[in-house]
């Protein structure tokens, strides 16, 4: 069998060994894994495809695709019945495990095709053994779906352009950028087109605004517009023309306002994304720099991408600096190109055309040992929260911490192994050895701790939706906004009824129950017509008298 094939076979069964065991044991966490899993089920349950819901109203703010996924997953794996052996949370996970190795495998084929195996090789180890990169592949998120159709959109355009191929390869690889450009944007929306040009703008105008390149691109770049505009149409014309223009109107109204204006507790710093890719993508994010400013000895095609690939960093890093609302996974597009950059150095550094730089040590030494006393620090505070509760300010976290959550003594010794990890491979400058280290803790981590974090954020709400699966009541949060309410007590088909309703209507038709925060207005823990059922780790639980 040959070397490539192989290697295949070999980055398939990492991905699956790390990707997909135990994506099913924790909760999905709110707000986003929730919202889209049951944006999902309601597409089950009603048989309506083409219009994506959230408690059975239209929910215009993300296109379907990757909730189809997810619908093929769940009805895959029978997740909704409880003898399958599968949860619902596997269901809603699966599509991004699988996109997490498809990713490895694009990577190793482009940097196969860029410089040799070793390349691509070493690309596809750096994301599977880094944070941010590594645990998105086991979320129920949208965006390392949207992240790789982008990526891939900005690859095969970079191919059309390029001074190597001939005329009919640039219009089959300009076809295959807007056919995964169109794809980019089913999955989130506007966005996958503007990161899409304003990078193909960025490159043209780098460069001096070049006539030959405009000659080269014009063909292959209305050819990706031409597809993408009809691979978009997949859905939005099939929701115009069921729905009318309205929803579509409130889609493009709510792309502009997440452009424009800060959501509540998400208008963080100007600096906020770099530091998110900095500590987030340890440990390529370190090796990514010296690549950002620094040519190397590469061959003239994998130097030709690099430059494809510093332009779409800075593109996602300055529009999402821009914008107001900031939350982790927005810059995540950002990984791509740097996953590329600390591929490039370190070849660099195997090849003998870099030396180690002292800095790029320092860096590896600091931000690892800050990660790893963070991993270190979690179970701790877990199992000595009784003797933090004191020093802790905010009323909801101490009663969140007060939860029983099982550990067992042992599980900080990941992050203290990874310490070791740390120094040992960057002593000995063996970059592959701390890929492989950080995949590692990040398996055993997300296998034995998430799922105790998870018991202390929302476990007793999410137990107590659980509890209430199959009867005929209404259940809802107040004062605090989740989607947990609705995916775990599976609310079935019915429009939903207003607060007021539920709280005060004399002629109430079926038992209401509600929950709310400890912080919550001490008028409405009052309300004359909620009787407190129990109080748990938070969390207030109440019924309608």
């Amino acid at each position: 069998m040959q070397t490539r094939h192989l290697s295949y076979i070999l980055i398939t069964a990492l991905g699956a060994v790390f990707f997909i065991p135990f994506i099913g044991s924790s909760h999905l966490f709110d707000w986003d894994e929730i919202n889209f899993a049951e944006s999902a089920r309601e597409m089950i349950l009603t048989g309506n495809y083409a219009t994506v819901q959230i408690n059975y109203m239209p929910f215009w703010e993300k296109p379907p695709l990757f909730f189809w996924m997810q619908v093929l997953a769940m009805k895959a794996f029978n997740v909704f019945d409880p003898n399958s052996g599968f949860a619902p949370e596997f269901g809603a996970r699966f599509p991004n495990a699988i996109i997490g190795i498809i990713t490895l495998l694009v990577f190793y084929r482009i940097g196969r095709k860029l410089y040799n195996e070793k390349f691509g090789l070493l690309w596809a180890l750096g994301y599977l053994g880094s944070f941010t990169p590594h645990l998105y592949f086991k979320s129920g998120i949208i965006d390392p779906t949207f992240n790789l159709f982008i990526f891939l959109g900005v690859w095969y355009f970079s191919q059309s352009v390029s001074t190597n191929q001939n005329t009919s390869k640039r219009q089959t690889y300009g076809l295959l950028s807007g056919l995964f450009v169109g794809l980019a944007i089913l999955t989130k929306g506007p966005v996958g087109g503007l990161l899409w040009g304003l990078t193909v703008f960025t490159y043209w105008g780098v460069n001096g605004f070049s006539a030959s390149f405009l000659k080269d691109a014009i063909k292959p770049f209305f050819s990706a517009i031409a597809i993408a505009f009809l691979v978009a149409c997949i859905w939005f014309g099939l929701s115009i023309y069921q729905n009318g223009w309205g929803l579509f109107v409130e889609f493009i109204q709510y792309q502009i306002r997440l452009l424009t204006t800060g959501d509540a507790g998400h208008e963080q710093p100007f600096y906020y994304h770099f530091v998110v890719v900095l500590v987030g993508c340890f440990p390529i994010s370190v090796l990514a720099i010296r690549a950002l400013g620094t040519s190397g000895s590469g061959n003239s095609q994998g130097e030709y991408f690099r430059k494809w690939m510093i332009y779409l960093f800075w593109v996602v890093m300055i529009l999402f600096t821009i914008v107001k609302t900031k939350i982790v996974h927005y810059s995540s597009m950002a990984w791509f190109p740097v996953s590329y950059l600390a591929a490039y150095h370190v070849n660099n550094l195997l090849s003998g055309n870099w030396k180690w730089s002292k800095l790029t040590g320092f860096g590896l030494f600091f931000i690892g040992l800050v990660m790893a006393i963070a991993l270190t620090a979690v179970p701790l505070v877990g199992q000595y929260a009784a003797q933090l509760i004191p020093y802790i300010k905010d009323d909801f976290a101490v009663a969140n911490l007060s939860a029983k959550v099982t550990w067992g003594g042992w599980e900080q010794y990941m992050g203290l192994a990874y310490i070791v990890a740390v120094i040992a491979m960057v002593s000995m400058r063996n970059i592959r050895g701390l890929y492989i280290a950080t995949a590692l803790c990040l398996f055993g981590y997300s296998a034995v701790v998430v799922s105790k974090i998870e018991g202390y954020s929302q476990r007793a709400a999410i137990s107590f939706y659980e509890s209430l699966k199959g009867k005929d009541v209404y259940v809802e949060p107040i004062g605090f906004k989740s989607y947990a309410q609705l995916f775990y007590f599976q609310k079935q088909p019915q429009k939903p009824k207003t607060e007021a309703y539920l709280l005060n209507d004399p002629h109430l038709d079926k038992p209401a129950y509600f929950v709310m925060k400890i912080t919550a207005d001490s008028a409405m823990k009052a309300h004359p017509n909620l009787r407190l059922i129990k109080e748990e780790n938070g969390f207030l639980f109440y019924e309608r008298k």
